[in-house]
């Protein structure tokens, strides 16, 4: 049926109302869209550019050049040297085994080493390069570029390692670098990114530990360019980063040599300082390590073997090592006494062989006795009975405000690793730590060196330095930074009244000089290189009534553990003195018959700047010193190579 007229208008009408509203949307619409793309491609353009440029490049972070440790004469100590190693990438390379079975008939690698490869790979993505094996030389090197097209996705590289090209002779003190650990960065409250470099090297004892932030430089970076799954695709731009500082050292390589091997394989520690500057100028712990074992993680035999040493071969003795110091410590008695007054140089004591103290004995190593002593022939006999006397007088209370000012029971200042303060006791260290109080044979022990007092060796090597000096010295171990040299502090007197310090001066030159010192057998005959001394020996069990039944009488035939510390402690030349020395053999017996000749020939050695010269000691004692130098010389040997590489099995 044909619609009417009026009909069909109205429905046009209709038709073009909606059309007009719908194109007017549909403009208004583009004109958003017009407007919003204008938006983002002028507004906002460069930072969608810098979120597709993060999506297309990674940052990749440089490890630095590890900082360089000299000796005080600029010889290498610790140094940096190319480290060349292969890489896999598992995606190129397809099966792991497989891949590094081939590799193994190119270059020496275990069955254990290709395990542990294996397990490291698959914890990496595919295409992330894993390290197989480092430390090699360069013909094994060349072996795999020449193989590369039968070796996919393994590859060789080059980069830098730490060395320690004198090996032992420094591992106490220069310490060593190892792999990042999980407690190294729990250590840390924002640790460095550096450290999440796959194998990056952290100090971890010693100076390369406590120097650490110094030593490390700062990271430098480099663009690459990355494909949407995070494969690297080729790298845009590289900035090396800032190499870490060098630190130069107060040690003299030499000396510290001759020190190391004079020690040789006793449980022994030696320290040599001048006394003048308190520059530690050699600082040897035996038996030693070689550090280089650390470098890229040790051994688990390697690691248990210096471990379950019985002489401790990883303690660093001269700081960490705290001993009763024996009659080293009669020095501090005798000073004591005379700084109050309560002794006259020439006053005797009579010593029968013990003195009686509330009922009980305290003996003198000399069952028989010294007879009438003053204090000087009381120091060079080491009798201990005038210093039994010397303790009544003066007391605990005098005895350690003397420790103290000659340098005992002080933690100092040095970036060694857990350095003991040692143990100076007092009224109130044995009230708060034992709960007693303190009593007369507290005392009575403490003057010789006994009962509750402990030192490190580097404290003793810092009294004797005081006492030669009348200055209160403190020990050095950092000699410059980057060439600057640290300024050498200007110690100030200690006060001790000259003509006190004077007759315990001469008490030690009697040690070493007079034929009835306990060290004349070690003495120096030039007159321009000798030395004034004091012997110790300290007890470390009593030999049991069980064991005297059994016919046990003597030192040397109880178990080694149970033998007696030898020390000795000593400054030279005696007129005008440079250098001060103090040696502790663990369990070695005697003080005069094994630490005073072991601290000769070093404080010999130190004033000649070389060798110690044999016209020095006495006629009778050349040949065997001469000897005995001889086998010292064939043992200290040159730097070490540093690219041994690894050795084909």
């Amino acid at each position: 049926m044909k619609r009417p007229p009026k009909d069909s208008e109205e429905s046009a009408r209709t038709i073009s109302r909606r059309a007009a509203l719908l194109g007017g949307a549909q403009l208004v619409f583009a004109g958003v869209l017009v407007l919003r793309m204008r938006s983002l491609q002028l507004g906002q353009a460069e930072e969608f550019r810098l979120l597709a440029e993060e999506n297309r490049i990674n940052i990749r972070l440089l490890p630095p050049s590890r900082g360089l440790i000299l000796d005080r004469t600029g010889a290498l100590l610790a140094g940096n040297v190319q480290n060349y190693r292969i890489v896999l990438v598992r995606e190129d390379a397809g099966e792991p085994r497989a891949a590094l079975e081939r590799l193994a008939q190119l270059i020496p690698l275990t069955p254990e080493e290709i395990d542990r490869a294996e397990r490291e790979i698959m914890r990496h993505r595919p295409f992330v390069p894993v390290a197989i094996v480092d430390q090699l030389n360069w013909e094994d090197v060349a072996r795999v570029a020449a193989n590369a097209p039968a070796l996919p996705g393994i590859t060789p590289e080059v980069g830098l390692t730490r060395f320690y090209p004198f090996g032992a002779e420094f591992a106490h003190s220069v310490g060593y670098v190892g792999p990042v650990s999980e407690r190294d960065l729990e250590a840390r409250e924002n640790p460095d990114p550096l450290l999440m470099i796959p194998r990056f090297q952290i100090g971890k004892i010693g100076l390369e530990r406590e120097y650490e932030d110094t030593l490390r430089g700062s990271a430098g970076h480099r663009r690459v360019e990355v494909n949407a799954v995070g494969r690297e695709m080729r790298e845009l731009d590289r900035q090396e980063g800032e190499p870490g500082a060098n630190i130069q050292l107060t040690l003299d390589r030499s000396l510290q040599a001759f020190t190391q091997a004079r020690l040789g394989e006793d449980s022994a520690a030696a320290v040599v300082l001048e006394v003048q500057t308190g520059n530690i100028v050699a600082l040897a712990s035996a038996p030693s390590f070689d550090p280089n074992l650390f470098v890229r993680g040790i051994s688990v035999a390697d690691f248990n073997a210096l471990r379950d040493n019985d002489h401790r071969p990883m303690s660093n003795k001269t700081v960490q090592g705290a001993y009763p110091p024996g009659s080293t410590f009669k020095m501090v008695t005798a000073m004591a006494a005379f700084e109050e007054n309560l002794a006259a140089p020439d006053e005797r004591v009579f010593c029968p062989g013990y003195l009686e103290i509330s009922d009980r004995r305290f003996h003198c190593w000399n069952r028989g006795g010294h007879g009438r002593v003053n204090l000087t022939s009381a120091l060079a006999e080491s009798c201990d009975v005038y210093f039994y006397e010397m303790a009544q007088r003066v007391g605990i209370d005098r005895i350690n405000a003397m420790a103290t000012r000659l340098g005992l029971g002080e933690r100092y200042e040095l970036p060694l690793s857990a350095m003991s303060s040692g143990l100076n006791p007092s009224r109130e260290w044995k009230l708060e730590r034992r709960g007693a109080d303190w009593v007369v044979g507290d005392t009575i022990n403490a003057s010789i060196g006994q009962g509750y007092v402990l030192t490190t060796p580097l404290q003793l090597a810092v009294m004797t330095a005081r006492i030669a000096t009348n200055r209160a010295i403190l020990p050095r171990l950092v000699h410059a930074i980057d060439d600057v040299e640290l300024p050498v502090p200007e110690y100030p007197p200690l006060g001790l009244r000259p003509a006190a310090l004077a007759q315990v001066q001469r008490g030690m030159w009697e040690v070493s000089n007079s034929q009835r010192g306990t060290a004349y057998g070690s003495r120096i005959v030039d007159a321009a290189l000798r030395m004034a001394g004091k012997t110790g020996t300290s007890q470390v069990f009593s030999i049991t009534q069980a064991e005297r039944d059994a016919g046990i009488r003597r030192q040397d035939q109880l178990p080694w553990n149970r033998r007696d510390h030898a020390l000795f402690v000593c400054y030279a030349p005696d007129t005008d003195p440079r250098y001060a020395v103090s040696v502790v053999v663990e369990h070695g017996g005697g003080g005069s018959s094994v630490a005073a000749p072991i601290a000769r020939d070093i404080i010999l050695a130190a004033q000649n700047g070389g060798l110690p010269p044999l016209d020095a000691y006495p006629t009778a004692q050349r040949n065997r010193i001469e000897s005995m130098i001889r086998e010292i010389t064939d043992r200290i040997g040159p730097a070490a190579d540093p690219n041994p590489g690894r050795s084909r099995a």
